[in-house]
């Protein structure tokens, strides 16, 4: 960081946006004395109400943090303490806060509190959760128990450092109405995002951060609909959207239109029927309950829904790493679901995966070539072509050949998303299921991958099964859309027909929770119209 100035006034929201490596979370850590010991601070001034944060000790930092600066990450399974209920973190956190800051809480009142921060932050049923352990909770109550313990003691100054990624539509805007509320009461909020329709939705101000510096500040509203700087005029035109659909995000070029509906006796490329899955839990409920679909080749078609909707139970099943108890899977025609594992190896090529997160499906002793080659040779690849199968991969999705001898860790996260499509890519499949490819990737780099996704489809003709969170991608990618509840379709049309007349009141709520840059902090709750699914 160099050159860093802002401020943040009691019941305002700053947001700090910016890609990987811009200097966000340093400066947000900078602010609670987290730099670590390798760092060194030279500022003008660095105070906090009325209070210089300079050469402070570690035991002063102690008091600051938590009491009055408190702290919201973005992983809330890696913040919470997995061995410990809801409700002894939140505990722990008020430490020797009282009503009113006087006095330590004897426990029954000390209880009471918890219960009642639960319920501030709109965890349902909040008795139940604080006796649960985090794993028992779902990512968006998990992240609402975080912001109740950093607001335990009634901070001044929240910072959450991207509250919100990853998670699915409705339980953003859950997030996003807690943190509005915080500010309401007069707290001052550092939000740091990388998702600018998120700023738009909550923030007052905006600073954008590149490479250590900020290249822009100012209202929300300046920054966002009229931006001087062509760094942030770049990141608000890689945002997908409606406006967006067709084009590829980078250059504005207009793409092929999707292949027709074929007339006659054509296949699809996948054909789900009617399948049904159950797990062996307490309830009993099915995970996947009567789902069903087309897909043809050259199309896109989108799954949405939130957390335990079902998406996942039915792109393995399609895969067929997971059985249905009930219906039938096709590829091209023919039987999927009703062969066993052994006859499917023939087939087995057909159909390929890209991961949402490709380093933890890499070996990270392999290169980047012994990646690919080894997606070749599972799939009966010659021995002899290998090498320039292996470059003509490489270059298809973007990399020059000296790739092929670096390890993914010596990789961007774009760079290894372009290296699993590779993989995927290599036994030339009819059909690729996408899992939320571009949900941890920056917005600049998530417009690329979705560039060489679509530009590969029109060369190609694969059909994409693609699982996303993000209605905005979605729209923008997808020929139809499939929209899941509970384990069932509530809504299957096509992606314009789906987004402009919605059928289904869960449908509408979910379109009515995405964060748009052009509706700002007019957005209606995510919770408007429906009780909560959480």
């Amino acid at each position: 960081m160099k050159g860093i100035s802002f401020s943040v006034e009691a019941g305002e929201c700053l947001a700090i946006v910016g890609e990987s490596g811009s200097g966000k979370s340093v400066t947000a850590r900078t602010l609670i004395g987290l730099t670590g010991d390798g760092a060194r601070i030279d500022a003008a001034e660095l105070g906090f109400d009325g209070q210089d944060l300079q050469d402070l000790t570690d035991r002063q930092w102690r008091a600051i943090r938590g009491g009055q600066i408190g702290f919201v990450l973005q992983d809330a399974l890696v913040s919470l303490d997995q061995l410990r209920t809801v409700g002894a973190e939140i505990d722990e956190a008020l430490g020797d806060y009282g009503r009113g800051g006087g006095g330590r809480l004897n426990r029954a009142l000390r209880e009471e509190r918890v219960i009642e921060l639960l319920d501030l932050v709109g965890v349902p049923e909040p008795r139940l959760r604080a006796r649960q352990r985090p794993h028992q909770l779902s990512g968006g109550l998990r992240q609402r128990a975080l912001i109740a313990s950093a607001i335990a003691r009634n901070p001044k100054l929240l910072i959450a450092d991207e509250p919100t990624t990853a998670l699915d539509a409705t339980v953003q805007a859950r997030i996003l109405d807690v943190l509005a509320q915080a500010k309401a009461r007069g707290n001052g909020i550092i939000l740091i995002s990388h998702d600018l329709a998120v700023v738009a939705r909550i923030a007052d101000r905006v600073a954008v951060l590149r490479d250590g510096e900020i290249v822009e500040q100012g209202t929300t509203e300046e920054v966002l609909r009229r931006p001087a700087h062509e760094y942030t005029r770049g990141l608000l035109a890689a945002i997908p959207s409606r406006v967006s659909k067709g084009t590829l995000l980078v250059s504005g070029d207009s793409l092929a239109p999707a292949p027709p509906t074929p007339v006659g006796d054509s296949p699809p490329a996948l054909r789900v029927r009617d399948v049904r899955k159950t797990f062996a839990t307490g309830t009993r409920r099915a995970a996947v309950d009567g789902v069903g679909f087309d897909l043809l080749p050259g199309r896109t078609l989108g799954i949405v829904g939130e957390s335990g909707s079902g998406k996942t139970t039915t792109a393995r099943i399609v895969l067929g790493l997971t059985e249905p108890d009930e219906g039938s899977v096709e590829l091209n025609g023919r039987p999927w679901s009703a062969l066993r594992p052994e006859q499917r190896r023939g087939s087995r090529h057909l159909i390929s995966l890209i991961h949402q997160d490709p380093l933890s499906s890499f070996d990270p002793r392999w290169t980047v070539e012994r990646i690919i080659r080894d997606s070749l040779r599972a799939n009966g690849s010659a021995a002899g072509n290998l090498d320039a199968r292996i470059s003509r991969l490489l270059d298809q999705v973007g990399l020059d050949d000296t790739f092929r001898h670096r390890r993914p860790l010596r990789l961007s996260g774009g760079q290894r998303q372009r290296v699993a499509i590779a993989r995927a890519l290599a036994p030339e499949p009819s059909i690729i299921v996408c899992d939320e490819p571009v949900s941890a990737l920056d917005v600049s780099i998530q417009a690329r991958i979705l560039d060489l996704l679509a530009t590969l489809q029109d060369e190609t003709g694969v059909a994409l099964v693609f699982i996303s969170h993000d209605l905005g991608v979605i729209h923008h990618v997808s020929d139809d859309i499939l929209v899941m509840r509970g384990g069932e379709v509530v809504e299957y049309g096509t992606a314009d027909a789906v987004f402009e007349t919605p059928q289904h009141p869960y449908t509408r709520q979910l379109l009515a929770a995405v964060p748009r840059i052009d509706s700002g902090r007019e957005q209606r709750s995510a919770d408007a119209g429906l009780p909560s699914p959480v």
